[in-house]
């Protein structure tokens, strides 16, 4: 039997889910299971299911690859787990069946570039943020308040208002107004 499996990091890529949820349905998936959170958190219900309802001989079916985790080491645990339960891997998007052993020696390949990607992304954003810091930027969301506001949160909450009201007037969180009372200046 083949089981199917489907993920989308966020609510707003329904459009995504809809469509590997036809491709696991065309490829013929018995039952399709789904997860609307991120790859990178380890409990994701949708595929504990999916694990648990395939048995000995059946194939999980998976319409992208990177759909079963965001790092090696994950998808390797999930890779794994069905090899010793002896269920079997496909992925659609690149043609991949670990039933073959050169599905498997395919698949430990691209886990393995897949890895080496997300290694050299992380690299790249890391040399953007000193390069932006050492040009005297402050990566990071802009800040929610002004020097002005700041000074202004301040003198209403000394003043006698409290942070709930504060907060509303300025169109920001509590801790926002905390964080500007408690001198973190214009980064609150």
């Amino acid at each position: 039997m083949k089981v199917g499996y489907a993920r989308v990091s966020t609510k707003d890529q329904e459009g995504s889910l809809e469509g590997q949820r036809a491709a696991l349905e065309t490829e013929g998936c018995e039952r399709v299971f789904e997860d609307r959170l991120s790859g990178a958190r380890a409990d994701r219900p949708g595929l504990r299911e999916a694990m648990d309802y395939a048995r000995t001989d059946d194939v999980l079916v998976v319409a992208r690859l990177d759909r079963l985790g965001r790092s090696l080491p994950d998808a390797l645990r999930t890779v794994q787990e069905l090899t010793e339960r002896g269920i079997g891997l496909k992925a659609l998007d690149v043609e991949l069946d670990t039933s073959t052993a050169a599905g498997r020696l395919m698949l430990n390949m691209l886990l393995v570039l897949a890895d080496w990607e997300r290694d050299l992304l992380r690299e790249r954003t890391r040399e953007g943020v000193a390069r932006a810091r050492a040009a005297g930027k402050r990566p990071g969301p802009r800040p929610k308040l002004s020097d002005e506001q700041i000074s202004a949160v301040r003198a209403a909450v000394a003043g006698g208002e409290t942070v709930s009201a504060v907060a509303r007037s300025f169109g920001v969180s509590r801790q926002t107004i905390y964080k500007a009372l408690d001198g973190a200046g214009s980064a609150a």
